[in-house]
């Protein structure tokens, strides 16, 4: 055994560069053996919980950059890089490119609103990139020039993903439609709301194309929650924190189906940052908190529902055909103003796309920059 390596009952202690030290899990070093991973589809192939339960490490050396370690385990040798072992010590190995600081807007930010030509999205992966990062950090983005056809709001998502079907199917016509299934079918206005609550999960990414807009009336309206959210932990901190903890259920219902969930209104990262909030007034059900614990969330919801409605906060325009606005729809609530059907046509073609698939697509699309950029110095050292 090399000085630089203990051998423990569970697992090992290595010495790191400047003097520090970390202790390694035997299971989780098994498990991250190199030969663990198949290489052609990239997922892990070896089964820790078929492990022998007494896994050791019966000898465990450096050779040069790296930690040898041969297993109790069918005299099994495993080899990791060193600089490997200590990113994953200081848990930086993960570094997440799509993990972005969110850029908190108000309702001043039409001017800066990012625009994007839907010809260049479908030539320029630079520019789908940008997209993506714009939907990650701002949670809304607009996209202009796009074709007056059914194909080019699927053509959009494509870009990043794929559409992610609800209970309307898999896109929406936002029109006035003689039998309504959502209030916003109609003429009526629409207060600020996140789409389908009711669903599990709410959808993550909404598209509106808009194909006409010939009516008085109509204009959108775009909130980001996260800023009005935060603002309202500072000032409201109790009612903050009941947001965060109450389930509030939420139904939608027609002839064709009975969607049903519960959510906490106020939504928290990981790092226990608002990501977003569960909000419509049109969908939520009965609330079914004891009546004592509603006398803390009427007044609770009531304020934060004013905050959101703070003409500080909110975003209006008028969405011209050709244009399609596309939003985190957890995240920026919307709504729009009421509309007259009989002054001219106002037609939205919608569907919803993952979240998580935007986060994918910058991901590929930032390696493959990279990949771009080492290639083309390599090919500069070498002519140099």
């Amino acid at each position: 055994m090399s000085a630089s390596v203990q051998l423990e009952k569970n697992g090992l202690t290595l010495a790191l560069s400047g003097g520090a030290s970390a202790y390694f899990n035997y299971f989780w070093l098994r498990e991250n053996c190199d030969t663990a991973i198949d290489k052609q589809i990239l997922e892990r192939v070896y089964h820790v919980a078929r492990a022998p339960e007494d896994l050791h490490a019966v000898k465990a050396e450096i050779e040069g950059d790296s930690l040898v370690v041969r297993w109790s385990e069918g005299d099994h040798t495993s080899r990791y890089p060193l600089a490997w072992l200590e990113k994953c010590a200081q848990n930086a190995l993960r570094e997440d490119e799509a993990e972005l600081t969110r850029t908190l807007w108000r309702g001043d930010y039409y001017p800066k609103l990012q625009r994007f030509d839907y010809a260049r999205l479908q030539t320029e992966p630079s520019q789908v990139a940008d997209w993506a990062k714009t939907l990650i950090t701002d949670g809304i983005s607009l996209v202009q020039a796009v074709p007056n056809t059914d194909e080019a709001l699927k053509d959009m998502v494509h870009l990043l993903g794929h559409v992610d079907p609800s209970c309307f199917g898999y896109d929406f016509q936002v029109r006035v439609h003689s039998d309504p299934s959502n209030i916003a079918y109609t003429t009526s206005a629409l207060g600020l709301h996140t789409d389908l609550p009711s669903e599990s999960p709410p959808p993550s990414v909404q598209f509106l194309h808009c194909r006409a807009n010939e009516s008085e009336g109509g204009e959108s309206l775009f909130v980001d929650t996260c800023a009005v959210a935060e603002d309202f932990r500072s000032k409201n901190p109790q009612d903050f924190e009941l947001l965060c903890k109450v389930d509030v259920p939420f139904r939608q219902i027609h002839k064709n189906f009975d969607m049903r969930d519960k959510h906490k209104m106020i939504l928290l990262d990981r790092k226990g940052e608002v990501s977003g909030v569960s909000l419509s007034q049109h969908l939520v059900d009965v609330m079914d908190l004891p009546q004592k614990q509603l006398d803390d969330f009427y007044p609770a919801f009531r304020r934060f529902i004013h905050a959101l409605e703070d003409p500080a906060y909110l975003m209006q325009f008028r969405l011209e055909a050709g244009e399609c606005i596309v939003f985190d729809n957890n995240r920026v609530a919307h709504g729009r103003n009421a509309f007259k059907a009989q002054t001219g046509l106002r037609h939205l073609h919608g569907c919803y796309l993952n979240l998580s698939e935007v986060r994918s697509t910058y991901r590929i699309l930032k390696a493959r920059e990279q990949d771009k950029d080492k290639s083309k110095d390599n090919r500069v050292s070498k002519a140099a």
